[in-house]
């Protein structure tokens, strides 16, 4: 799977559980500061992940998903 294909499920994903448009989804963007999500939906969103890419994300690596670009 090339890079930009990854990027385009992550950035569905992200978009689906936070509800924000294009224009908030930058590689900068800070989940919680700058998205609004809370604990529960980082969690959310890397049982989507690991559901989407047929990996485990372990607990410990949720909490340094801290921007889009680090996802």
């Amino acid at each position: 799977m090339e890079e930009k294909e990854i990027r385009e499920k992550v950035v569905a994903i992200i978009k689906d559980k936070l509800g924000v448009e294009d224009d908030k989804i930058v590689d900068s963007a800070k989940y919680v500061d700058d998205l609004g999500a809370d604990s529960l939906t980082l969690v959310d969103i890397a049982m989507a992940l690991e559901d989407e890419f047929g990996m485990k994300i372990p607990d410990e690596d949720i909490e340094k998903i801290t921007t889009i670009g680090s996802t």
